[in-house]
């Protein structure tokens, strides 16, 4: 669990709901995106411009992924996470940088990001094939599309303020 007034993530039991670890994050933790092993757990820190990388196991922060600025009008804030269908890259939707970053798994790092997806995307998904990432855009009401392999951005008009979406 999340929680940005405090910068900490709270593990929980879920068989007797009682904290079973608090792990201290960067500011204003967001969402969390777990491996498919559940061993490893990708923490999307807001105004810190960070992921944080969490040993689920240790109840440790095990790393720290720094977010660069890029063209975007301001820094970035890491909002939404999503798993790569085959699970080796973690997708995090950067809001009002109008960017999503490409986080390998296995290397914790930072490989790519898409510059010019959407006016601030928040909410974020993958296709069930791993070729496309969507996100919703609430200020510029859409949703883009982006191609993965060609880093193309097409949106769809929603005629409203999305924040959240999931793609089946």
């Amino acid at each position: 669990v999340t929680c940005e007034a405090d910068n900490e993530v709270f593990a929980v039991d879920t068989a007797t709901l009682k904290v079973v670890g608090r792990m201290k994050t960067a500011a204003r933790p967001r969402a969390v995106v777990f491996t498919k092993d559940g061993s490893t757990a990708f923490v999307t820190d807001e105004t810190a411009a960070t992921v944080s990388v969490i040993d689920t196991a240790k109840h440790a922060v095990a790393a720290s992924i720094v977010i660069p600025k890029g063209k975007g009008p301001t820094v970035p804030r890491p909002m939404g996470a999503v798993l790569s269908p085959d699970g080796r890259e973690v997708y995090v939707s950067l809001g009002r940088a109008s960017a999503i970053a490409i986080i390998d798994v296995a290397k914790r790092a930072l490989t790519r990001t898409i510059e010019d997806v959407g006016a601030r995307p928040w909410g974020i998904d993958v296709s069930a094939d791993g070729t496309k990432v969507y996100t919703a855009n609430g200020p510029s009401e859409d949703v883009s599309v982006v191609d993965l392999a060609s880093g193309t951005v097409s949106r769809i008009s929603t005629g409203g303020s999305p924040w959240g979406l999931v793609i089946k």
